[in-house]
């Protein structure tokens, strides 16, 4: 298995991420239309973002097993409370973090 391509597999997990919470900020807005929540430029940009995590991933394959893909995938609980702690002020309850910290133990001892 090549580093360079768990790298560039975890680079997508973490866009792909970024894509959710900023979704996650367009869906916390109100807006004036039904039309404007679904088509507004944090939507279609989110939705970009999804596009090119997936040629990312499907370029990451390349040199990683398929039955590595899903492990790596799980990176996203990760990204994803540590993007709504700094960015959306979510909290991280003392259980989020035990399964955090399973979940990030798990990744290791799968890839080692």
């Amino acid at each position: 298995m090549n580093p360079r391509y768990v790298f560039i597999y975890i680079f997508s997990v973490f866009i792909s991420s970024i894509s959710q919470i900023i979704l996650k900020s367009s869906a916390n807005k109100k807006y004036d239309s039904r039309i404007r929540e679904y088509l507004n430029p944090r939507v279609i940009i989110a939705y970009g973002i999804f596009f090119a995590a997936t040629l990312i991933t499907i370029f990451a394959y390349r040199g990683i097993p398929m039955s590595v893909g899903p492990i790596l995938e799980t990176t996203g609980y990760l990204w994803i409370s540590l993007l709504g702690y700094f960015i959306l002020k979510e909290k991280i309850s003392p259980r989020k973090l035990l399964g955090l910290i399973i979940v990030v133990t798990g990744i290791i001892i799968s890839c080692i």
